[in-house]
């Protein structure tokens, strides 16, 4: 049975430029953290052990868990004005105490298209499916990217996309991203962490170009202090609960508060 929730998000408060000089900087130094020696061994690898970028390849996921709300839901949300969010293992965990968070906060209806594994090409085209069936409203969350780090460069094209369906009255929420997966060796880690910088860094630059797009700054907050890796990450990605859950929804709650 599909089910509804209510969600909100949350920006950091650096500007564009000191995002791109940051994120630019970050990428730089974990590019750095392989040695030669690393490259010529990951530059050996069959493509089908690691991907081309590191992280592997992307797993199927049609089958995973999905939150998908009714049609019948949707149009209310879009009539009352209220929330759409597309997200990805994160939100589909993560969704319903978002919900509630929102409704308690501001009111507002909600509605999502969650479904684990998803990269963002597929919450891009759910998200024109439900433009040209019911409509969006004014705000749009978009809590994906965290896939994509099997393959960063087709990230932009994606995020402009998005821009395009909703348009330049909407405003978008894109929560960046934060992968390092502890289960597995250290080569796959640091190839993690570089590609959710990548993907961050598109993004960051992606803002540059629309007035309406608003970055949720996950990744920022968790850099800040270096426990809450441990403390609000349960597995160097999703999130704990409930700590790692009420920071993260807090920070996309707070981004549609200040818009």
């Amino acid at each position: 049975m599909l089910r509804h929730h209510a969600l909100a998000t949350a920006r950091g408060g650096a500007t564009s430029a000191v995002i791109v000089a940051v994120l630019t900087a970050t990428l730089l130094v974990l590019i750095h953290l392989e040695s030669p020696t690393a490259h010529a061994k990951a530059a050996a690898a069959p493509a089908t052990s690691t991907g081309g970028y590191g992280s592997g390849r992307i797993g199927s996921w049609r089958s995973n868990a999905k939150v998908i709300s009714s049609g019948a839901h949707v149009r209310h949300v879009v009539a009352t004005d209220g929330v759409l969010l597309f997200g990805d293992s994160i939100a589909v965990q993560d969704g319903e105490a978002l919900g509630r968070l929102l409704a308690q906060r501001t009111g507002a209806s909600f509605a999502e298209y969650s479904w684990a594994g998803q990269p963002t090409s597929a919450a891009v085209n759910a998200m024109a499916a439900w433009a040209r069936s019911y409509g969006l409203p004014d705000r749009i969350v978009m809590a994906v990217g965290s896939n994509d780090i099997f393959d960063p460069p087709a990230f932009t094209a994606q995020v402009d996309q998005a821009l395009r369906i909703a348009g330049p009255s909407r405003t978008v929420y894109w929560v960046n991203v934060q992968v390092s997966r502890t289960d597995g060796p250290a080569s796959v880690q640091v190839a993690d962490q570089r590609n959710s910088e990548w993907v961050d860094l598109q993004l960051a630059q992606a803002q540059e170009r629309y007035r309406n797009l608003q970055i949720v700054h996950w990744a920022e907050f968790l850099a800040a202090r270096p426990e809450r890796m441990r403390t609000d990450l349960r597995d160097g990605r999703h999130t704990t609960v409930p700590a790692g859950q009420t920071a993260r929804n807090t920070l996309i709650l707070q981004a549609i508060q200040h818009r």
